[in-house]
């Protein structure tokens, strides 16, 4: 028999991407097998096409792409002057400029949803589901009480963003009767059974792990799950009867988890509330959709899982998330979304409940896919450490050898909370942490201090989450339709979980850098408005070819090209991470507060260019700040001091 390695790597033919197992056999000699497609070799081609008498151009949207793709008429495929499109790069003769043909036409960059449609075509986001597929869901039976507790007399609540259209996870809670946990609360968290419609080896099974997750931009989303399911059957509708796969959890007063159990059971939501009514019901208003008494106990069971999460130490991360206000489909502004309690409230809900479902599976000894955070490298917090001593931010020091802590971190983020560069200070945290993924092989949960975890609380919206439902309900009979061998050939058993996990991992970044894009370019679009207008902003970034600021007013990022830095010429300093005029000695550092001109603004891109814009009084504080520290003699002797991009 074959013995089965470990590690995957990948590999690169003339059709895409493989993700390959390495297969060790007892001879020595090694097989590899491929285990998923994961794309094409090259990040396509996607641009706007400009016509000329000849055919025309396309200058591609990435900004890393700096060329310019000649397109014959022929080739245009009837694309129109101004329009979106995907292009294929076709042989090129040496030293001319390089062709491509017309493929795809996405539709004008000006009309409204081409931020999010260039967005899925850069970053090659499945939308469109199999025949197959669409079917199956929309042929799914409503679920039946057969085989199910019935938790329909529960007030079971959802509450979501004002603008959710999917209710995957309901919460109620209760003070514990048992005497021997006064103070205590159960908990029970309601998410949609998802598993129960979406078999392994079915055609919804290969597109939803295929897509890995549902993603979500402004005007949009792109569903894991056709809306048969996503906004209906898996949706907890507030008077509907609704499949679910229930996490009672029990807490003592300090919010420490003393037992679980899971069941499959029918619920009816009893209200669909919204972060804002939520909060709103708790600071004194009244909430018609629910009594009183139900909010008084979620938040109390809520105050006890504040606790344990302090005691434990949890990275305290305070970021500032963006929403894009669209009207009629066109950006017109971004505000920061206000994090509220009932935010809050929901994520240690979820949290413990994910605990339990990581502590379920190890105690059945079943295979599981966790959701890890390796601690930080060293090294990324060494150099994080200077970085903060320059910004006067200290105590991020630790013995060398000893692993860092959460409470580490939390130590500098509480100290930085009162500073004018708080939001940088978390920022630059985040950027020292690790990557979470998922993975079949616990290492812990770093940022929130967990010794185990897993995603159980979205099966709707993430295929990890549906792994773990299918696992902890594998066994059970519901409707005769329990899971069968056909789990273990579709993922569900560990030699299988290492290459699903990295395929879906990769998904989850796919879909960040798409989202964060779209917001990039929404960004650009409302500031393309404000050409030469003055900015507050801060450094956020020094590199050899200048500085990144973010605006305060809108977390919009840009670059400030050295070359354009006003009167010297500047080194960069890395290990002190700003830039230094060799004559004048002054310094751009990362953390000051600056104030810039906007120059360009790329919707297409979403590049945003700024120029330094300051006054005599800053510039002298600048220059006499830089003698009194002796920046000179830190400069390395060149002739030529670095400029330009």
């Amino acid at each position: 028999m074959p013995k089965r390695g470990r590690r995957a790597s990948s590999a690169a033919d003339q059709r895409g991407r493989l993700a390959l197992r390495e297969i060790l056999h007892k001879t020595g000699g090694i097989e590899a097998r491929t285990t998923q497609m994961l794309g094409p070799a090259t990040p396509p081609i996607v641009g706007v096409f400009y016509r000329s008498r000849e055919g025309g151009k396309v200058v591609p949207a990435d900004r890393c792409n700096r060329n310019e793709y000649r397109v014959a008429e022929r080739d245009t495929g009837g694309a129109e002057d101004g329009e979106l499109v995907r292009v294929e790069e076709l042989s090129t003769r040496r030293l001319s400029l390089p062709r491509a043909r017309i493929v795809e036409r996405l539709g004008r960059s000006s009309d409204p949803g081409a931020v999010s449609l260039l967005a899925i075509a850069s970053y090659e986001i499945p939308t469109e589901f199999s025949i197959a597929a669409i079917a199956e869901a929309e042929a799914a039976p409503s679920a039946s009480s057969a085989g199910r507790s019935d938790l329909r007399d529960v007030a079971l609540v959802t509450i979501d963003g004002a603008d959710a259209r999917d209710f995957d996870d309901a919460v109620w809670a209760e003070p514990d009767p048992d005497p021997e946990n006064r103070g205590g609360w159960h908990i029970i968290v309601a998410i949609a059974d998802v598993a129960w419609y979406v078999r392994p080896g079915t055609a919804l099974d290969r597109e939803a792990r295929r897509r890995g997750n549902s993603v979500y931009f402004a005007d949009r989303v792109v569903p894991m799950l056709p809306e048969a399911l996503s906004n209906d059957l898996c949706s907890l509708k507030p008077g509907v009867d609704r499949a679910c796969l229930a996490a009672h959890l029990w807490i003592d007063g300090a919010g420490r988890k003393r037992r679980h159990r899971f069941e499959r059971g029918l619920m009816r939501s009893a209200a669909r509330l919204t972060y804002e009514e939520t909060q709103a019901a708790q600071e004194g208003e009244r909430l018609p959709a629910v009594p009183r008494e139900i909010l008084t106990a979620l938040y109390g069971a809520f105050g006890a899982l504040t606790k344990a999460r302090a005691d434990r130490g949890a990275l305290e991360l305070d970021m500032v998330e963006h929403r894009v206000v669209l009207e009629e489909g066109r950006p017109v502004a971004i505000t920061p979304v206000t994090r509220l309690d009932s935010h809050r409230l929901i994520e240690e809900f979820m949290i413990v409940a994910n605990v339990a479902a990581a502590e379920e599976l190890e105690a059945r000894r079943r295979p599981c896919m966790y959701r890890v955070h390796d601690a930080p490298d060293p090294d990324k917090v060494e150099e994080l450490r200077a970085l903060l001593d320059e910004i006067d931010v200290p105590g991020l020091g630790f013995p060398k050898g000893q692993a860092p802590k959460p409470a580490l971190f939390n130590r500098v983020l509480h100290r930085a909370a009162a500073m004018p560069a708080a939001a940088l200070v978390n920022e630059l945290v985040l950027r020292c942490q690790a990557q979470a993924a998922y993975g079949p092989n616990n290492i812990g949960h770093f940022g929130l201090a967990l010794r185990r975890y897993a995603h159980f609380t979205s099966p709707i919206r993430r295929y990890a989450d549906l792994i773990v439902h299918r696992a902890l309900t594998t066994g059970t009979n519901v409707d005769g339709r329990g899971p069968s061998s056909e789990a273990r050939a579709c993922g569900t058993d560990r030699e299988d979980l290492a290459a699903i996990a990295e395929h879906i991992s990769a998904a989850e970044r796919r879909a960040a850098a798409a989202e964060r894009a779209a917001l990039e370019r929404y960004r650009a679009i409302i500031l393309a408005r404000s050409i030469g207008d003055i900015f507050t902003g801060r450094i956020s970034g020094v590199v050899e070819f200048g500085l990144f600021v973010t605006l305060a007013e809108n977390g919009a990022n840009g670059l400030v090209p050295i070359s354009t830095l006003p009167g010297d010429y500047y080194e960069c300093d890395k290990t002190g991470h700003r830039l230094i005029g060799r004559r004048s000695c002054r310094i751009f550092r990362v953390g000051d507060e600056v104030s810039v001109r906007l120059v360009e603004a790329d919707a297409i891109g979403g590049r945003v260019i700024f120029g330094i814009e300051e006054d005599e009084t800053a510039r002298t504080s600048r220059s006499s700040a830089g003698k009194r520290v002796g920046v000179r003699s830190r400069l390395p002797a060149r002739r030529q001091p670095g400029r330009g991009l």
